[in-house]
């Protein structure tokens, strides 16, 4: 058994596996795990990289999980890193992050799918990073596999001959080996300077509970030791290397990571905001000046509150939050009141998958019982006096007076789906205010369809609709474009003349009464009955654009009224209506847990097509 530390630099090889979703990542890299020795098989699982229960129960990947291991090829020993990245486009930020953190990319493609959106978004990314890209077709072995069609669609999109596209399964192992061995043929070892000081890239990072802040690092230069005194050349935190080690997949200590090797560092540290992702670790005295290009911090684009729904739970929610966000940098949260739900918090999230992968958190690891408000885009705010602010909750609308200008996020859309739905996606996209910008035809059964279209479109399950109208074939990516400027307002809810703050939402100007009539007939049906009658408004400022009532229920009251004394039963019958006036004027009206969640499921109101 050849020991690590006499595997040279010029025999490492860092590398990623980047594809569409479900396209059989974390399968493949199960094999990898199994051919190459780094777990025994009774050490085996399925998505054994995964390591939330939320990644392995939904099939998805969330977090890039790094590994070490190590592949014999041609009578000699090779390291090899490798990251397993997300394939949903919320998730995107890790990718970037593994990225920039390897030398090569593994790019997966379903047969039985072909190129998806997410797999062009991918290759783009490695190409501008010059990573050597890997063209590898899995589930060859599957019935409905079109194989030479896919393998043939690779190789024109990469410019490669069809025979550098490699065929493998990677729920039997077939061409796993070969993936292997291309691996280290075409992957450039890791260049950087042994003697030189040290620089390392934190690429991610975790949190554990008894050794803080774990930091996921790449070794550019010079080596990390255990017990150095390290730096941060842009944060300028101080932290002591507690332990070094690699991934296998767990953490394995060693007292060294050499350059070009892919590890953790652990810092003791209680706070991951001290240490943040991109920046460049080198030693606290006489250390490197010179910050590795690294990231940019990722911008939440979707926002929504978060309460308990015991309010004495607060507490809980907070620290739980807090600790969410030591594992997950691209979460934002600060301090919120509600008139309706109490005190909670503002939470920014990078999608609606994101948001949806939070709050399980929150439920099922802190046991919390949690309602959601409606989730918002952030919106460009210029007022009257040319000053510039950001909105991303409907409860800071200014009056209508102060604004000069409000902008929405906009994003470019692509869409890769089969010839036969052209027409149904593309009217689709219309009709949420997108605007053409390009078709392209990847093969003659398949398009590409660019669009640009607002954000706030992208909330109201639009994911279910591009789905259902191409028959679950499209796929799709985005990034950011700009804001532009839009037509918006605030639409309140009011129970009972009321105003019910944490069912606001911003709405285009046009359709607030048409969302209106929505969302109160929604209410209607989820408000319980009182012992009076219930109002429910949607208003645009003054103005009630729409109403539903809830019906009381009756008692009947001369139940035990006997005989013929019809004055009595007035009397009583006008006590009553008393009664009910009364209660309409002082009486509180609970909105139960299901009436949020009702609303919710309109994810982004304030824009749905009606």
């Amino acid at each position: 058994m050849v020991m690590e530390a006499e595997i040279p630099q010029i025999q490492t090889r860092n590398f990623c596996i980047i594809a569409h979703i479900d396209h059989g990542k974390s399968t493949l890299a199960d094999r990898m795990l199994e051919l190459t020795a780094t777990l025994q098989a009774r050490e085996m699982r399925e998505q054994v990289l995964d390591s939330m229960d939320l990644e392995r129960e939904r099939g998805i990947t969330i977090k890039a999980h790094p590994v070490h291991m190590t592949h014999e090829f041609a009578g000699e020993i090779y390291a090899m890193n490798l990251i397993d990245t997300p394939g949903h486009v919320d998730f995107s930020y890790e990718v970037s992050r593994s990225l920039a953190a390897c030398d090569a990319a593994v790019l997966l493609v379903d047969a039985t799918q072909g190129m998806e959106a997410q797999t062009l978004a991918n290759a783009y990314a490695a190409t501008e990073l010059d990573l050597v890209i890997i063209p590898v077709v899995n589930k060859i072995e599957l019935p409905t596999a079109r194989t030479d069609d896919v393998v043939k669609e690779l190789a024109e999109f990469l410019g490669v001959a069809e025979s550098e596209v490699i065929q493998v399964s990677a729920k039997s192992g077939l061409g796993v080996r070969r993936l292997l061995d291309r691996v280290v043929e075409v992957t450039p070892a890791p260049e950087g300077n042994p003697e030189s000081k040290l620089r390392a890239l934190v690429f991610d990072s975790t949190y554990d509970q008894h050794l803080g802040v774990v930091a996921y690092v790449r070794v550019v230069d010079g080596s990390l030791n255990k017990g150095d005194r390290l730096r941060l050349v842009q944060a300028g935190t101080r932290a002591e290397a507690v332990e070094v080690g690699v991934f296998v997949p767990t953490r394995k200590q060693q007292d060294t990571l050499k350059t070009g090797e892919v590890g953790f560092v652990a810092t003791g540290l209680k706070d991951a905001h001290d240490w943040p992702v991109g920046d460049t670790v080198t030693v606290e005295r006489d250390g490197s000046q010179d910050a590795l290009p690294g990231y940019r911090s990722p911008k939440p684009l979707v926002f929504a509150g978060l309460y308990a729904i015991d309010p004495e739970a607060y507490p809980d929610l907070r620290d739980a939050l807090a600790r969410l966000r030591l594992s997950d940098p691209a979460l934002t949260f600060q301090p919120e009141k509600s008139a309706a739900l109490g005190f909670g918090f503002r939470a920014g999230f990078l999608g609606v998958l994101h948001m949806d992968i939070v709050r399980e958190r929150l439920e099922r690891e802190f046991g919390l019982e949690l309602v959601i408000t409606t989730p918002q885009v952030e919106y460009e705010l210029e007022h009257r006096d040319a000053t510039v602010t950001v909105l991303d909750s409907p409860g800071e609308f200014p009056e209508p007076s102060a604004i000069a200008e409000i902008r929405e996020p906009w994003m470019r859309l692509s869409v890769v789906t089969p010839t036969d739905y052209i027409g149904s996606v593309s009217e689709l996209l219309s009709n949420r205010r997108g605007e053409h910008h390009k078709l392209e035809h990847l093969e003659p059964t398949r398009v590409l369809i660019e669009y640009d279209m607002p954000l706030a479109e992208m909330l109201s399950g639009f994911f279910d609709s591009l789905k259902s109208v191409s028959r679950g074939y499209a796929s799709m990516d985005y990034g950011f474009l700009g804001y532009r400027a839009a037509d918006l307002t605030k639409l309140d809810i009011r129970v009972n003349g009321q105003p019910v703050d944490a069912l606001s939402t911003i709405v285009m100007r046009d359709r607030a009464a048409a969302i209106g009539r929505d969302l109160a007939l929604r209410l209607k049906r989820e408000i319980p009955r009182q012992l009076y009658e219930v109002a429910v408004q949607a208003a645009v400022g003054s103005r009630i654009v729409a109403r539903e009532t809830v019906r009381p229920l009756r008692k009947d009251v001369l139940a035990k009224c006997y005989g013929r004394d019809v004055s009595r039963k007035k009397k009583l019958i006008e006590s009553q209506k008393e009664g009910k006036r009364r209660m309409k004027r002082v009486g509180q009206v609970d909105i139960p847990q299901e009436a949020f969640s009702a609303v919710l499921e309109m994810s982004g109101v304030g824009t749905r097509q009606h």
